[in-house]
């Protein structure tokens, strides 16, 4: 499985650019971005989709954390295939390869699975550890500080069927109530592909537009404005940025997402008006870049209405 390593994180308002997906993007007329961008992760296996045709993962009980069948996996190299950058900083946008358009990756694990296969979460300090691997995507310049920050691991199912175990960084008041919606989910049985911390390595990528990482923080300006976006305080999730894309007059974030413009689909992950994610998130005072009229951010979560 290719890890996705994404753009730069410079100066926050010109670095930030590339953090498109690092996954896509989040601001409701400013809104931006979503940490994941460039590239995600996900080992291809056999097969390939050529229609838009739902496809069910397969589910596991949640105390054998043993998938219930044998899922056709998506036949993509993620963050290999890099995209010529427009003047504005993005890749070209391209058709969704027909590989994608039922996309399906099985999730390495970073962090040990939950043992007995049943929900699990930590919350904690941001240790020295942690800050390392956050690399530029917080800096003393931030917003936000480290002491306002905490460390949260959950446990997610993935498109694989079985449990693992996601970590984010988000603001310390919220993380309590984030812990209780991602239990939801998990107990929903809702996938996700991945959920790691963005790091330098993702910042810095080029853009390859097939990125699909769950994230929080990352300290950067709200697109295509000076100010900092929700990402920057950690009071904004991006929630399979691939399956719930940015989009903005011509602008796909990520950038080969096209297809999944199409709110008609149906497939497992695919975040809809009113559905499980959208109430869980309103539950605890947050809000949904998918009701946007001014653009669309079907992935991005808000405590800050932005």
């Amino acid at each position: 499985m290719r890890r996705a390593a994404g753009r730069r994180a410079g100066a926050l308002v010109a670095a930030l650019v590339a953090v498109a997906t690092l996954a896509a993007g989040c601001a409701d007329d400013d809104v931006d971005d979503v940490p994941g961008g460039g590239a995600s992760s996900g080992t291809p296996s056999s097969g390939s989709a050529d229609d838009p045709t739902p496809v069910s993962p397969g589910s596991s009980g949640p105390s054998t954390g043993e998938p219930a069948d044998e899922p056709s996996y998506s036949d993509w190299e993620l963050g290999v295939h890099v995209l010529p950058r427009t003047p504005d900083g993005f890749g070209e946008i391209r058709p969704t390869p027909k590989e994608l358009r039922v996309r399906r990756f099985p999730t390495t694990d970073l962090l040990p699975p939950p043992a007995d296969g049943r929900f699990r979460s930590t919350i904690g300090p941001v240790t020295d550890e942690v800050r390392q691997r956050m690399g530029d995507t917080w800096s003393p310049s931030c917003p936000v500080g480290l002491a306002d920050l905490a460390y949260v691991t959950v446990s997610f199912r993935g498109f694989d069927g079985l449990p693992h175990t996601g970590e984010l960084v988000l603001a310390a008041s919220e993380a309590q109530a984030v812990v209780s919606v991602f239990r939801t989910l998990f107990e929903a049985d809702f996938p996700i592909e991945e959920m790691r911390l963005p790091t330098t390595a993702d910042l810095e990528a080029p853009p390859t537009g097939d990125g699909n990482n769950t994230a929080a923080l990352v300290c950067r300006a709200t697109r295509g404005a000076t100010s900092w976006s929700a990402h920057a305080y950690g009071l904004a999730i991006d929630v399979n940025p691939f399956l719930n894309p940015y989009s903005k007059g011509d602008l796909v974030l990520p950038e080969r997402a096209s297809a999944y413009l199409d709110r008609t689909r149906t497939q497992p992950g695919i975040i809809h008006d009113g559905d499980l994610v959208v109430r869980e998130f309103a539950r605890i005072g947050w809000s949904w870049g998918g009701a946007w009229s001014s653009l669309k951010d079907y992935q991005h979560f808000t405590a800050t209405g932005r």
